[in-house]
């Protein structure tokens, strides 16, 4: 694969070895580095490779003649050797037998804006996640598309309407190298399609310590239709969407298997992948020499999870029978199940021929582990999934939760990074953050106030300098745009509001009452500046409307261009962002936002939330770290709270000043906001509640389920699939004893194994504890009968006997209830 690779001058062999390596987007020492080579460049970009393919060969030898620029270098590689050789979180916590490889399949991931393959808050944390692994040393590789236009790039007309623009994303300028075999050869991955080969081209990008692999299906040995399958991220018809679905998920798996890296555990980053599930059991089968795909299901279903990001049962994918029939007629056979097989497994009702498959229930019933991405949104996703579970208390249902978190070396600014070192240490981030939280409570708050200026200030000038540059934008009509980039004081409270603009998001909340919002952005003694950025979908017309109302907003001269809009809100801009404001504002319609980790990408740079009790926010909130909007659902009194919130408390809090100069309350909350939310919302958290939460628990699993022992569970469990319905409950009896109420009852078990069954007593959660849930012991045989049993228990007298309802639940050893077997019965 030929790739222009820049001649380098002896001395600078290393940048090569550094500039595809995107750890530059969060190691902030090697910034020197390309600042010196270009500083403008860099400062645009943000990409390192570019920089050094675009570099003159008389720049790089005059370069390779400045003694510190050559020592610049060298001291960066030896860092970087450093880093690898350190042993990360992971390294240190394994036990004798660690996780030997976890692949991710993600649609989409925010490394960088050097590789615009992502579209909002799936690939941050994508992206986030790879790069905490990398600094855990967590045995990670990512796997997702390359798609060749990537998600839209925004600019406003005059009037301020979006217009979408699909650059190019040219391989030889982004940190990106062909995945090539021992003699060197680009691997060709290829999948049966329609009746022909599809051909894809796998890349490779290098995150530190770990590896994303991407895969592109731009090949000219295919046919033309299938070169456009990786055109671009979200964007076609249905069927585009199946189609880059089944690269993602059989094609990335097959990569997987060709390259000889086949995974101990698959993550699917929610359930656009899900088709990696058929694969991985495809590929057990062929080594195992097994031909029954519900036999290599049980096997494999223990390594394999699935987080769900989606808030509403309407966002899961779904495809009909005929477009998945058209697809996966041939790939069934392979499989050896029939297309009805296959669609049941997407199906909540696996008869009805009409359902489409669902893309989120193909995902659950393939893996053992599921996982929602905050405490809130667990909650919900036991609602969605609970017809998945009939009869289950949603409380029992097998979501757990494991709140996402941000990289904070990625979002921090330099002045935070400076601030963060001086109080915690250079390698903060890379244990459990135990000490942070004291560290930074013990910082005067002088040196808060200063960092946080310094901060405002440096986003003021780049809100100055993009106006100027010519970028979208919408302000005042009569100001030109310097004018309104002179109008941004580095001493006014400065409020920002990015975000994706779709419905539940809210976008517009804000501009309820226009008047109100004017007045507090325009008040004579305590003025409020707001930066607005965002995109809508190309086909969201109601969210294209509400940038336009935005803009039109910024149009209004009485704001004396104290609000402006900026467009194309990507990572660069998301950056500038939360690393200068003051306040970052969230309006979402709870529970509608799974997490949403923009606000999480403030805390390190000292901003404040003022957001919705929505994902995070409802988990993270307490008095003194924030601000709260207890969501009523109505739009206008939710944004009279936040005006409120604003006159009342934040603005107050901002300018209401010390002998010093300094305004305390404002600080106080800095304070407390950096040293208690910072550590909780850091990915390293996240990574480590998915190692102990989650990646332990499928190692274990998965060691335990070889083809032999597979065969042996699978056996027993279609016994007592069909033994179950023949079991029955009888003489049901209380008793008021001493120590509490005493139950007892007669079990009939007909053919089924009585250590096949648990017989338990239930009640509901009250005042916001877990449900009582207990088993009751077995007190012998039932005189008389054959395989009856006497069973007993007594509680606590803290709860009326008509609380408690007696149910009978699978327990067969090595089996995962409600997972692998939903079947329950209740006392009548």
């Amino acid at each position: 694969m030929m790739r222009f690779i820049p001649d380098l001058p002896d001395g600078l062999e290393g940048l090569l070895e550094l500039a595809l390596d995107v750890r530059w987007s969060w190691s902030h020492s090697s910034d020197r580095i390309w600042k010196a080579i270009d500083p403008v460049l860099w400062q645009k970009t943000q990409n390192a490779w570019f920089l050094l393919a675009r570099s003159s060969p008389s720049r790089l030898r005059q370069l390779a003649q400045e003694r510190s620029f050559l020592q610049a270098v060298a001291e960066e590689l030896v860092l970087r050797e450093a880093y690898e050789k350190r042993p990360g979180w992971y390294a240190k916590h394994a036990g004798p037998e660690p996780i030997q490889s976890v692949a991710y399949f993600s649609m989409e991931f925010g490394l960088t804006e050097a590789l615009p393959i992502y579209s909002g808050g799936l690939g941050m944390l994508a992206g986030d996640f790879l790069k905490a692994a990398s600094d855990f040393q967590l045995p990670v590789c990512g796997i997702g598309l390359f798609y060749q236009q990537g998600y839209f790039r925004q600019t406003l007309s005059e009037d301020g309407q979006q217009l979408a623009q699909f650059p190019f994303n040219d391989p030889s300028q982004l940190p990106v190298l062909p995945i090539c075999n021992q003699s060197g050869e680009w691997l060709d991955i290829k999948m049966g399609f329609l009746g022909r080969t599809l051909h894809l081209r796998p890349w490779k990008v290098r995150v530190g310590r770990v590896w994303l692999y991407l895969l592109d299906s731009n090949d000219p040995l295919n046919h033309p239709a299938d070169r456009a399958i990786t055109s671009e991220l979200y964007g076609g018809s249905t069927e585009l969407r199946l189609q880059q679905e089944i690269v993602l998920g059989i094609g990335g798996y097959r990569l997987l298997e060709t390259m000889a890296q086949i995974p101990e555990i698959v993550h699917l980053n929610e359930g656009h992948a899900a088709f990696a599930v058929l694969e991985r059991c495809r590929c057990w089968m062929m080594r195992n020499q097994e031909k029954d795909f519900s036999l290599a299901l049980l096997a494999q279903r223990p390594g394999i999870m699935f987080t769900t990001h989606t808030p509403v049962a309407s966002g899961f994918d779904r495809f009909d029978q005929a477009l998945m029939t058209r697809y996966f007629s041939s790939y069934v056979e392979e499989l050896g199940i029939s297309m009805e097989t296959l669609m049941a497994l997407g199906r909540l009702d696996a008869s009805s021929s009409q359902e489409p498959l669902n893309m989120a229930y193909l995902a659950m019933r393939g893996s053992m582990w599921t996982n929602a991405v905050s405490r809130l949104h667990a909650t919900v996703s036991r609602g969605i999934f609970a017809p998945l579970f009939p009869r289950w208390p949603l409380a029992e249902l097998p979501i757990l939760s494991i709140t996402n978190g941000v990289h904070m070396p990625s979002w921090d600014s330099a002045l935070a990074d400076d601030l963060w070192t001086q109080a915690c240490g250079k390698d903060r981030w890379l244990g459990t953050g135990e000490q942070l939280s004291q560290a930074m409570a013990a910082l005067p708050s002088e040196t808060l106030w200063a960092f946080r200026t310094a901060s405002r200030k440096k986003l003021v000038d780049t809100v100055h300098d993009r106006l100027t540059d010519g970028a979208g934008f919408a302000v005042p009509y009569g100001m030109t745009p310097e004018q309104a980039g002179l109008a941004f004081h580095a001493d006014v409270l400065t409020i920002g509001f990015a975000r994706r603009f779709t419905a539940y998001k809210r976008p517009a909340l804000l501009l309820h009452d226009q008047e109100r919002l004017a007045a507090l952005l325009r008040h004579a003694q305590r003025p409020v500046q707001l930066v607005v950025a965002g995109k809508a979908h190309p086909q969201d017309s109601q969210g294209a409307s509400v940038i336009q109302d935005w803009a039109r907003f910024c149009h209004r001269q009485d704001i004396q261009g104290r609000a402006v809009y900026l467009a194309d809100y990507d990572m660069l801009l998301a950056s500038d962002l939360v690393q200068g404001v003051d306040v970052w504002l969230n309006t979402p319609l709870r529970p509608w936002e799974a997490c949403g980790t923009s606000g999480m990408k403030v805390l390190v740079n000292g901003g404040i939330n003022l957001s919705v009790l929505d994902g995070w926010w409802d988990e993270a909130y307490e008095e003194g770290v924030g601000f709260a909007v207890a969501s009523s659902g109505d739009d206008a009194q939710d944004a009279t709270a936040i005006y409120r919130i604003l006159e009342q408390e934040i603005v107050p809090a901002f300018y209401e000043r010390d002998q010093a100069g300094i305004p305390q309350r404002f600080v106080g909350l800095m304070r407390r906001s950096m040293a208690e939310l910072t550590p909780r919302m850091h990915a390293g958290r996240m990574l480590r509640d998915y190692v102990t939460g989650m990646y332990e628990q499928a190692k274990q699993a998965i060691s335990q389920r070889d083809a032999q022992q597979a065969h042996a569970l699978q056996e027993k469990l279609h016994l007592l699939q069909a033994r179950f319905p023949g079991i029955r409950c009888e003489a049901m009896t209380w008793q008021e004893k001493e120590d509490g109420w005493h139950a007892s009852c007669h079990i009939y078990l007909g053919d089924v194994a009585p250590d096949w069954i648990a017989v338990e007593l239930y009640a509901d959660a009250i005042h916001d504890e877990s449900p009582f849930l207990a088993r009751l012991d077995h007190a012998g045989p039932l005189p008389g009968s054959c395989n009856a049993f006497f069973y007993e228990l007594t509680v606590r007298k803290d709860r009326p006997i008509n609380d408690y309802t007696l149910r009978i639940v699978p327990a067969l050893p090595g089996i995962h209830v409600p997972q692998e077997c939903n079947l329950i019965l209740w006392q009548r």
